[in-house]
């Protein structure tokens, strides 16, 4: 007999979110490489496109994303806008697929996160918070999807032993009756 517990899911993307949002706070302006910084909306936005199935991965996206802008000196609505757009392609696939692929997984998370980090810069550098091309794309949107990525293989590695190692009341490897499932 499993016990659903529908509530759990939630909890646990709160918990993420909010973990998501003090490192973003306190951690990704602290660890750069060259102009790059981690960016944890992107995290949280990852995990939640590829954990769960629900319905507001999108507003999950928006949410994150205006929060990031709301705590960085970029214009305001321009990483809620790219999470969004992310979101909705990642919940184009299929659901939970940190829990059945991991390696696929980290591939969709490495080519959101470089596409989210080059949309953002090539922005940054329109509006003139970036000095060129090359500045834009190689100093800080390179560094910014590697950080992200190197950032997100921790709560990718956790999710993927949650959903196939969870509690299991009764559905472990002898569910299928006593002495193992091989009867009496």
């Amino acid at each position: 007999m499993r016990v659903s517990d529908r509530g759990r899911e939630s909890r646990t993307m709160v918990i993420v979110g909010l973990i998501c949002f003090v490192l973003q706070l306190t951690l990704a302006p602290n660890v750069a490489l060259g102009n790059g910084r981690a960016n944890f909306a992107l995290i949280f936005t990852l995990c939640s496109c590829l954990f769960s199935g629900a319905r507001l991965r999108v507003v999950v996206g928006f949410v994150a994303g205006l929060l990031f802008d709301l705590s960085s000196t970029g214009p305001i609505g321009l990483m809620a806008f790219c999470l969004t757009v992310a979101s909705f392609v990642l919940g184009l696939s299929e659901r939970e697929r940190l829990a059945g692929d991991l390696a696929s997984s980290v591939v969709h998370a490495a080519a959101a996160s470089l596409g989210v980090s080059v949309v953002y810069h090539l922005a940054m550098l329109l509006v003139g918070q970036s000095d060129s091309l090359i500045d834009a794309l190689f100093l800080r949107a390179l560094p910014t999807a590697i950080l992200t990525l190197v950032f997100f293989l921790p709560f990718a590695y956790y999710f993927s032993r949650v959903r196939t190692h969870g509690p299991n009341l009764g559905g472990g490897r002898h569910a299928a009756g006593s002495l193992g499932g091989r009867g009496l």
